[in-house]
């Protein structure tokens, strides 16, 4: 069952595809049929720059497992940093 229920955030950030690297300005996140992966349903991200086309996108594709463990992933690294060490406001 499809839900067709996306959710868009606009980022910022970069990604590579195969032109080499791009900005990543936008992700939408939704759960349909995967174009690759071999389930039947799967947690879909695309991160894209819309301003540069379809060209500038990169999507991924994970089962719901493997989805919630890159969210608690994303949440360790970020709590184990300094905080704002990896903040858009932050000097490189």
């Amino acid at each position: 069952m499809c839900t067709y229920d996306t959710e868009t955030v606009e980022l910022e950030g970069s990604a590579k595809g195969p032109a080499g690297w791009f900005p990543v300005t936008r992700a939408a996140v939704y759960v349909d049929h995967p174009h690759h992966a071999p389930f039947g349903h799967t947690l879909n991200i695309d991160f894209a720059d819309p301003a540069q086309g379809p060209s500038a996108r990169v999507a991924v594709e994970l089962t719901e497992e493997a989805a919630r463990a890159l969210i608690a992933a994303i949440t360790a690294a970020l709590d184990n940093a300094p905080a704002g060490l990896a903040s858009a406001s932050a000097s490189g």
